[in-house]
């Protein structure tokens, strides 16, 4: 995954074609560390249909604040620069969880062709 450091270069990842999934956490988020724990092989199931992006919230606080993240873990898939879907919920997220938000967020950009 990315480890996304300025708002400039958030942009360009999420302007492209491909979908792009960026995740918002923090270093002293307990659910953050658990989704470390399965997220590298996420991401190897998923990496041929959309790339992944990890940003710090404690690093990029405007960004957050112009998307509105207030929980931690939160997922945000983007195609050409728009905001496809959002998986955020207060309780910790399983990876059964997230990987129903990639599939459902494959099939909204498949409608967004």
């Amino acid at each position: 995954m990315e480890k996304v450091k300025t708002q400039q270069t958030f942009h360009e990842r999420i302007n492209s074609a491909k979908l792009t999934v960026a995740v918002f956490k923090t270093t002293w988020c307990k659910d953050c560390h658990y989704i470390n724990h399965f997220m590298p092989e996420v991401e190897t199931v998923y990496a041929d249909r959309l790339q992944f992006l990890a940003v710090d919230r404690d690093d990029l606080p405007e960004l957050c604040e112009q998307y509105n993240i207030l929980g931690i873990p939160s997922f945000i898939a983007f195609r050409e620069g728009k905001e496809l879907e959002r998986f955020v919920s207060t309780l910790r997220k399983t990876r059964d969880e997230i990987e129903q938000f990639l599939n459902s967020s494959l099939q909204t950009e498949r409608n967004f062709e």
